[in-house]
């Protein structure tokens, strides 16, 4: 079992769905947490549930990913909780689903600056206070769209490919510092931000998977800690697919 005690670590888009499940295994294994969304309204709620049943201490931020100057003052208010960042979980995205002659410039743009721009907001906001302690695990997710693409996605796809690029670079710009950096691509997950497809779409996606079914957001949740924990000091700037088989390289 992997030991997070005495770790801090601050997960976007941490209010539901994967990052909730994140957070739930982070804390379960003994970290403290702070959880940062758009909304205080279920993020402050999840906070509470987590901390009861593991014991651990867990905040809710407010903060808009897309913005940096919130970014920032998001990582400075962790700062001030918790003294220090041990964990980055670049989880906050969101999609705006059209084909590209329908899509309007405003959804690339929304979808953009949230999954991509806003992974790099954070990552900036916390890479100083990383370095000087000279150690820190930064987890990233992307998705099977990144690698694969998918149609109707292109802004999303483009945001996700964009993050494994990004991974890519700050592995190598960190590494001396002790900071690993890796992704993590997940499949098919039932979650809010995948309600609105339809149902035929979400069949398709499963006969597209080799183990036939969806993912459940704890398996996505298990890779992210492995990533983040000591065990996985020799790892960085990978692209770990948790998609039952969908994408092969």
């Amino acid at each position: 079992m992997l030991n997070f005690a005495g770790k801090v670590a601050l997960i976007t888009g941490g209010g539901r769905g994967i990052g909730r499940a994140i957070g739930e295994v982070l804390a379960g294994q003994g970290a403290d947490l702070a959880l940062a969304d758009r909304s205080l309204d279920y993020t402050e709620q999840t906070a509470a549930e987590i901390s009861s049943v593991t014991g651990r201490k867990v905040i809710a931020v407010e903060a808009d990913v897309a913005n940096f100057n919130s970014a920032n003052q998001m990582v400075e208010k962790v700062l001030a909780e918790f003294g220090k960042i041990d964990i980055l979980v670049n989880n906050a995205g969101i999609t705006r689903d059209k084909l590209i002659m329908r899509m309007e410039e405003a959804d690339w743009d929304a979808v953009l600056s949230v999954n991509l721009k806003g992974a790099f907001n954070c990552s900036k906001a916390v890479v100083r206070s990383m370095m000087k302690q000279r150690y820190g695990r930064i987890v990233n997710i992307s998705s099977v769209s990144g690698q694969a693409g998918q149609i109707g996605q292109a802004n999303y796809s483009a945001s996700k490919a964009g993050l494994i690029g990004l991974t890519k670079a700050l592995a190598r710009e960190l590494a001396s510092r002790t900071i690993t950096v890796n992704a993590v691509a997940p499949g098919f997950v039932p979650t809010v931000l995948t309600s609105d497809l339809s149902d035929d779409l979400k069949d398709q996606m499963v006969k597209m998977t080799p183990l036939g079914r969806m993912a459940k957001p704890e398996e996505i949740a298990y890779t992210v800690a492995f990533l983040a924990s000591d065990e996985a000091a020799y790892i960085t700037g990978q692209v770990i697919a948790v998609d039952g088989g969908m994408f092969m390289m």
